[in-house]
This record gives C-alpha cells, sequence and structure tokens, in this order.
C-alpha cells in the first residue's frame, strides 16, 4: 500500500520523473502530525490560556464591525433598501461554510484554519494556494478595516473637540490624499497589544466587543424612532442582480468567524470549544447584521448611502437632531472597527505561523518569543505589511480582494470535509456537519455562486496573486518543506 505523496513504481524514466513531480505537489500531512506539532514554533511555544468565550470574543472581534459601519455604505447604493437581504444571502453562505469549520476544528485543533485542513486532505499545492488566499483574506482585510476606521475617528473628533485630520493624511492616492495616516496607527496599535501575549490581548478584544455590541443596540433603539416606511420602497431598485452584487460585497462582513480555528494551538480545551466559538459568534453577528440593516435604510433613503462610510453616525445625528448620539455611534465604531483591526491581525499571524513551520514560508513566521509566547518577528512584520496597504489602497478594492480569496479558501474547507469523511471515517469529531454530505456541498456551491457575481477586475486581481502566489511555492516553498527534507 502507498503512503501519501508516494509515487507508484515505473520504468518509465519520463513517466518517473512527471509522477516525481505530482507525488511531491500533493503530499499531505497526517492529521496526527498536525496535532502533535501543535503550539511548537522555533525557539518556543505558544501558550495554551484561551476559553470558549475568549475564543468566540476573538470570532466576533473579527467579524462584527466592518460590514455594518463600513461596508454597509457600499453595499446599500447597490441593492437598495433589499440591503438586509443581501446580509442574510451572505450569512448562509457564510453558515454553511461555519459548519464545515466547526467539523474540522474540532477534528484538526490547529493555528493554521483551512491551510492545515487541506493539507491534510488535498496535499501540499493545495494547501499553499488555500494558505495564499488566507494570506489575502486576512492581511488585505486587515488594512480594509484599518481605512474605514480613520472615517469614524473623524467623525469623533469633530463631534468632541471640533477638528477633524487633514485629507491629506487621512485618504491615499486617487482619493484626495497622500497616505492614510489613521488606518497605519490603528494597525501598529493593534501590533503592540498583540505582542503582550494571547491571554493579555483576549482580554483587550473583549472589552472591546462588548463596547460594539452596546453601541449597536443602542443605535437600533434609536434608529427605530426615525424609520419612515416610504424608505423601504421599492425594495429593491435595481433588482436580484443588485441584491446579488452587494451580497458578494457584504460577504467581507463575515469574514472573520473562523478566525476561532486559528487560536488553535491557544485555546485550552480546543475540540469542545472551538466549534461552539465559530457557531455562536456567527450566530450574534448574523442578527445584529440584520437588525442594524434594516434600521438604518428604513431611517434613511438608500440613496443617501452612497459615498458614505460613516452612514450610522449620520442617521443617528438625523434622528435625533443632535449631534452627541453620533459621537457615541462614532467613539464605539472607533472601538468597533480597532476590534476588528486586533482580531484579524491575530489570525494572520497564526496562518503564517504554520506555514512557517511547515516550511512553506521563512522561519522567522514560525519564532515564539519563550517571554511572552507569542510569535513578536510574526507579528511586526506582518503588521508592517498590512499597515502599508491600509495606508495606500483605497477601501472599495482592498473589500473586495478580500472577498474573493475568502470565498476561495471557503470553499475548500467545504470540500475538505467531504474528503476527511470518506478517507477517515473512524476519526475522532466533536462536532458533525448536519445533512452530510449535502451541506457542505451547499457550502461549496455558495461560495462559487458568490465569488461570480464580484466584478471582473477582483478577479484580476486576485488571477495576479495566484501567480505570484504559484511562483514563490516553486522557488521556495516546495524545496524547503519539511515533508520534502523529511523525505531526503
Amino acid at each position: 500500500m502507498l503512503d501519501h505523496g508516494e509515487a507508484p513504481p515505473t520504468t518509465d524514466p519520463s513517466h518517473a520523473e512527471t509522477a516525481g513531480l505530482g507525488a511531491r505537489l500533493m503530499r499531505r500531512k497526517p492529521v496526527e502530525r498536525l496535532v502533535a506539532e501543535g503550539g511548537q514554533g522555533e525557539g518556543g511555544t505558544l501558550r495554551r490560556s484561551l476559553s470558549m468565550w475568549q475564543l468566540t470574543m476573538i470570532s466576533i472581534g473579527a467579524t462584527l464591525g466592518t460590514g455594518i459601519f463600513v461596508v454597509l455604505g457600499e453595499a446599500t447604493p447597490l441593492a437598495g433598501p433589499a440591503v438586509a437581504i443581501s446580509f442574510v444571502i451572505a450569512g448562509l453562505t457564510a453558515l454553511f461554510s461555519a459548519l464545515s469549520y466547526a467539523e474540522l476544528a474540532g477534528s484538526i485543533p490547529v493555528s493554521g484554519s483551512s491551510y492545515s485542513y487541506s493539507y491534510a486532505t488535498m496535499g501540499e499545492i493545495v494547501a499553499w494556494i488555500c494558505g495564499w488566499c488566507l494570506i489575502l483574506e486576512y492581511g488585505v482585510s486587515v488594512a480594509a478595516v484599518a481605512v474605514g476606521w480613520g472615517e469614524y475617528l473623524n467623525e469623533l473628533l469633530d463631534g468632541t473637540l471640533g477638528i477633524t485630520i487633514p485629507e491629506s493624511v487621512s485618504a491615499p492616492l486617487g482619493e484626495g490624499g497622500f497616505i492614510n495616516l489613521p488606518a497605519l496607527v490603528v494597525i501598529l496599535l493593534a501590533m503592540v497589544f498583540l505582542m503582550r501575549g494571547a491571554k493579555e490581548s483576549a482580554r483587550v478584544n473583549t472589552i472591546m466587543v462588548v463596547v460594539k455590541i452596546v453601541t449597536l443596540v443602542i443605535f437600533c433603539a434609536i434608529g427605530f424612532m426615525g424609520i419612515k416606511a416610504g424608505n423601504y420602497t421599492p425594495l429593491a431598485p435595481l433588482g436580484v442582480t443588485g441584491i446579488s452584487a452587494a451580497a458578494a460585497t457584504l460577504f467581507f462582513s463575515y469574514i472573520g468567524f473562523d478566525a476561532a480555528s486559528t487560536a488553535g494551538e491557544e485555546a485550552t480545551n480546543p475540540k469542545r470549544d472551538l466549534p461552539r466559538a465559530i457557531m455562536l459568534s456567527l450566530l450574534i453577528v448574523t442578527v445584529l447584521y440584520c437588525l442594524v440593516a434594516l434600521v438604518a435604510v428604513g431611517a434613511m433613503p438608500w440613496q443617501d448611502f452612497e459615498g458614505t462610510e460613516a452612514a450610522l453616525a449620520q442617521i443617528m445625528k438625523d434622528v435625533t437632531g443632535h449631534s452627541f448620539w453620533g459621537v457615541v455611534l462614532a467613539a464605539g465604531a472607533v472601538v468597533a472597527i480597532a476590534s476588528v483591526v486586533f482580531a484579524v491581525l491575530y489570525g494572520q499571524t497564526r496562518i503564517l505561523f504554520a506555514m512557517a513551520r511547515d516550511g512553506l514560508v521563512p522561519k522567522a513566521f514560525a519564532k515564539v518569543d519563550p517571554r511572552t509566547g507569542t510569535p513578536r518577528a510574526n507579528t511586526l512584520i506582518v503588521s508592517l505589511f498590512c499597515g502599508v496597504l491600509a495606508a495606500t489602497i483605497p477601501l472599495g478594492e482592498l473589500a473586495n480582494a478580500t472577498s474573493i480569496g475568502t470565498l476561495f479558501a471557503f470553499a475548500l474547507v467545504n470540500v475538505a470535509v467531504v474528503i476527511l469523511r470518506y478517507t477517515r471515517p473512524d476519526m475522532s469529531r466533536t462536532f458533525r456537519v448536519a445533512l452530510f454530505p449535502v451541506t457542505p456541498i451547499l457550502g461549496l456551491l455558495f461560495c462559487l455562486y458568490m465569488m461570480f457575481s464580484l466584478p471582473g477586475a477582483t478577479w484580476a486581481v486576485f488571477g495576479g496573486w495566484m501567480i505570484v502566489g504559484i511562483v514563490f511555492y516553486f522557488a521556495y516553498g516546495m524545496r524547503r518543506s519539511r515533508l520534502a527534507t523529511a523525505e531526503k
């Protein structure tokens, strides 16, 4: 019987060379090895200190905020009042994938998330492609979220001190400025907290998550008083196409529920707590998104959302006639979006940690500081990279690029569940996808549907990103892979 990645015997030299390359590309990392290596880094180990509640807060922190505080202003002009339906469609897409994530997180509780799941089921080249997509998902979404943070910071400064940050240093090139300094600052602040340790970072994140949930509840209570029935008609002025386009954009809002899976090597009881945290966080986020969207489009004509990245604060001002509540909303948004930056940046560093441990990216990303138990060099490098993106690239392009990378990774997770069920039916699973295999197949189809709803320019960026990734893999990762060096 052949081991994973072992080529079949052949006497044809040319065929052997081809088979050898194919075997190298498709070599798989056993589940048992993935789990056994959990927490191990260069020079130290990650510390297990996160509870189920903290894992849930990480997922909510990585998810709740961006779509409703920032991207809502971009999606509403596409769908009109039916933007709430777009949130539901995007949420269903996320739900099917979340079920698959929950099963795999309970079976393979490691930091690599869908990258590691792909490595165990579909081989190294697929795992690399997935990991490369996750770098796009997490790294670029940190930058995109940070861009929106500056909008609400200006609202807060204007409402409290009567000043705003000059556009020249608060907007990127192409949008009236030279650099988005606030976006860079919030990423650097998140970096400082993450370097202190996972437990300490989780406490800060929990406080920020509670603040933003309370802020959104206050918005719903006040915004409800300003609802006008006429704002809901026509419900879908741009038809089904507009709803689909908005859903594809809003899927960006659900990115982050999988962040708990990146904490698999720092959770105290990962097999039990990871599936619960993933499902609970998605439920809370979806309910809040739909409630806020319904109130927002009822309180302000959908046409007025065009070009507004601080729409909720504006609605609070209009409904109450006072700037105070707009300032409260802006303050909550500043905290909320900062927590997204914080949690997503955390997830990005842990995925790169897993990839570096496997040898596919430089070892510096797997180096753990023995004092703090965190990958400090990794955190520094990722933060600076994301900071440069946030300071120089417009929000819309970042959000769409993030969505397509995420959808591709989610599609692979749904495939991985099916493969692992058939290849390892007896493996211990603390959570099982219901209605298997219908649910993961639907998850895959939803992801593909959402991907093809994105504009051609986004596909062009994605294609270019994938070409760069494939070149890097063949030039570096394939030769330095730990599975490759173990075969020598």
